[in-house]
């Protein structure tokens, strides 16, 4: 038996998973200013999520498909929780303080949704009927709405796109779809009225960000500025004006990426978004071959939520969408993300590396 088979890790993945980090941990100490201490709890970070991504892998797709119902009502009960008793930070009530420790539970919703809703689906014939579509859609929609009532308009949609992928990848017809887009875009008034007032200035200066240049437009400004200025080989390591000169907000975090932009250029860019392209194929072929539905349909939901990760992420920097919060995953600075992250990897190599050992 081959050491990838004992350990249960997936050889490629991994060294892709390490380079990324490796990455992060390279463009956060020239974004966060040399901050030793900021240094060291990434690097704490970053060790301990593969620690959890070594551990998830250990625990077989079969016991983590029996506790999926069961992830899910916890979740969706610490989200109830985060209402009543949580913690607010920046205008938002989002963490549970649990003494030792804060954490957001609306990061593991990341995870348990596609969890559940992969185990709903895959217990019905496929393609899903109407009144089976309604009922994941509520599976889904509930997480959603608890999150939105925090408010994390990002999150939100990142559970929602984590969950409704699943509904795609099961066969979910092409009429009911454009249906779907068509009584979105009826809604979109109506449901502008219920956005908070600095959730519609991000969607208008999404339009135009110069009509508010100090305020509402000027992290997207700024960003696209570093971004442009960076060229085709950057300005070098450390040596961004941007960046160093403090004018992009957030850029060890959700703007990172305009960091990396500029000190590396387009040739950086393009080696990062190969990095990334290289782990969704990856993940992508664990997902195909994945042989039953429930691992199939959770392996592919991962993969293409990640996918959506990258894409929001630069193109909100990057003017092309509004700016919602979502990290870089895997660059940018933070903890409860990155372990969610791996969390799911840990899974995707769980089912491929028991897949193997049962083929085997």
């Amino acid at each position: 038996m081959r050491a990838e088979s004992r350990s249960h890790l997936d050889a490629p993945l991994m060294v892709f998973l390490i380079m990324l980090c490796l990455s992060s941990l390279f463009i956060l100490y020239s974004a966060t200013g040399e901050n030793d201490g900021a240094m060291l709890r990434q690097v704490i970070r970053i060790l301990l999520s593969f620690a959890v991504l070594a551990v998830v892998a250990q625990i077989s797709p079969q016991t983590w498909h029996r506790w999926s119902p069961w992830v899910y009502i916890i979740g969706s009960t610490l989200l109830v929780g985060v209402l009543i008793l949580g913690i607010v930070g920046k205008g938002a009530q989002r963490w549970l303080d649990l003494g030792f420790f804060r954490f957001q539970p609306s990061e593991l919703m990341k995870l348990w949704v596609p969890m559940m809703v992969a185990w709903v689906v895959s217990r019905r014939p496929l393609p899903l009927s109407i009144p089976m579509t309604c009922l994941v859609l509520i599976v889904v929609m509930l997480p959603v709405g608890l999150v939105l009532l925090q408010p994390d308009l990002g999150t939100a949609i990142l559970i929602a796109v984590s969950g409704l992928v699943i509904v795609i990848l099961a066969g979910l017809r092409w009429r009911y779809m454009l249906g779907a887009l068509i009584c979105v875009a009826v809604a979109a008034p109506y449901l502008w009225t219920y956005l908070h007032e600095y959730q519609q200035r991000r969607i208008l200066t999404l339009i135009d960000p110069w009509s508010d240049p100090l305020g509402a437009g000027y992290h997207t400004i700024q960003s696209m500025i570093a971004i442009g200025s960076g060229g085709s080989r950057g300005k070098g390591w450390m040596a961004g004006s941007q960046s160093q000169l403090e004018f992009i907000p957030e850029r060890s975090t959700d703007f990172i990426f305009s960091v990396f932009a500029e000190e590396f250029g387009l040739m950086g860019v393009g080696a990062l978004l190969a990095i990334y392209m290289c782990i969704v194929f990856r993940a992508l072929m664990i997902a195909y071959a994945a042989q039953d539905t429930w691992s199939r349909l959770l392996a592919g939901s991962l993969s293409l939520t990640f996918f959506f990760y990258v894409f929001v992420n630069i193109g909100m920097v990057s003017g092309m969408l509004p700016v919602v919060g979502v990290p870089l995953p895997l660059i940018s600075y933070g903890g409860t993300s990155m372990v969610t992250l791996m969390f799911g990897f840990g899974i995707l190599m769980s089912i491929h590396s028991h897949q193997s050992l049962m083929n085997h």
